[in-house]
């Protein structure tokens, strides 16, 4: 049964093709509001994953809700409430951008029946994602920064419960990729959009994220907030400082009380303290490389 503030529920996921496992036993939920971020290798069954959850592959077992209803048969009012951005949409390049939205739009509003939900106006939405300037322009004269937030625009015009990224900053510039960060706290914190996404940038996923499924083998292998991972995988933090113009580092597994009796010890001689958790990077690295060292000796027993 749904949990009560259950967007999407997976138990058990399961794909196969003929004797290849591509995905064995995925479980996992969101929650309404929440950020979540998959990683995981190429070939991991991230892309799999995302394509059952949005109803366009089947799957072998197991069973998946999304927004009350198994997405292997959701009607269209069902995916008027769910929103996808693929890693690029090519179509409809002599459209301007403003009637090209305008008129995605018209298809939504049959289906809004939560006031809350109402699809965006067209004026608002150019405003969301920074294309007021361009709203005249053809999409084909957009630039790649430009197309990719028109991409997420057409992803957002039915103002949709669930949201997909797919690579969603791919092609922007740093300003570009902060302004967009904040777009998707405000979907997420203020219009209690729920949004899935997948990213190869580790930075914008800790930035991002409220949760982190690490995918390896076709089975989560990890599951909780950057910190928490980090935590979880290593206990030894390093305490950075400059004394004497020299750079030294310390690991240890109590930061605070270290500090304490390097600050004690040197009043005045030290400089550019900095104490630093395992990053998401590093968490991420031993968890996919720690999976792979279990995982090779029972290929090995099979053959």
């Amino acid at each position: 049964m749904l949990q009560v503030d259950a967007v999407v529920e997976v138990k058990g996921l399961q794909m196969r093709y003929g004797d290849t496992v591509v995905l064995d036993g995925v479980d996992f939920t969101m929650c309404r509001g929440e950020v979540l971020v998959l990683l995981g290798p190429n070939g991991a069954g991230k892309t799999t994953t995302i394509e059952i959850l949005e109803g366009f592959r089947g799957r072998s077992g197991g069973s998946v809700s999304i927004l009350g209803a198994d997405p292997a048969s959701g009607n269209e009012t069902w995916r008027a409430k769910v929103g996808i951005v693929l890693q690029s949409w090519r179509d409809h390049s002599g459209w301007q951008v403003r009637e090209l939205l305008h008129h995605l739009g018209g298809y939504f509003a049959p289906f809004s029946t939560d006031e809350r939900k109402r699809p965006y106006g067209t004026d608002a939405l150019l405003e969301l994602v920074g294309l007021r300037d361009q709203a005249r322009k053809k999409v084909r004269e957009l630039s790649g920064g430009q197309r990719r937030r028109l991409d997420v625009a057409i992803g957002l015009v039915g103002n949709p419960e669930l949201l997909f990224l797919d690579e969603p900053t791919a092609g922007f510039d740093p300003q570009a990729r902060r302004e967009f960060h904040d777009v998707l706290h405000r979907l997420s914190e203020r219009e209690e959009t729920t949004i899935l996404l997948t990213t190869h940038d580790l930075d914008e996923a800790e930035k991002l994220s409220d949760r982190i499924l690490i995918l390896a083998g076709g089975a989560i292998v990890a599951n909780g907030s950057a910190s928490q991972l980090a935590k979880d995988m290593s206990n030894q933090t390093e305490v950075i400082w400059i004394q004497d113009e020299q750079q030294h580092i310390h690991r240890t597994s109590q930061a605070v009380a270290f500090t304490r009796q390097l600050l004690t010890r040197y009043p005045d001689g030290i400089s550019d303290l900095e104490i630093r958790r395992a990053s998401l990077e590093d968490t991420y690295m031993t968890i996919v490389q720690k999976h792979e060292k279990q995982r090779s000796p029972k290929e090995e027993e099979k053959k």
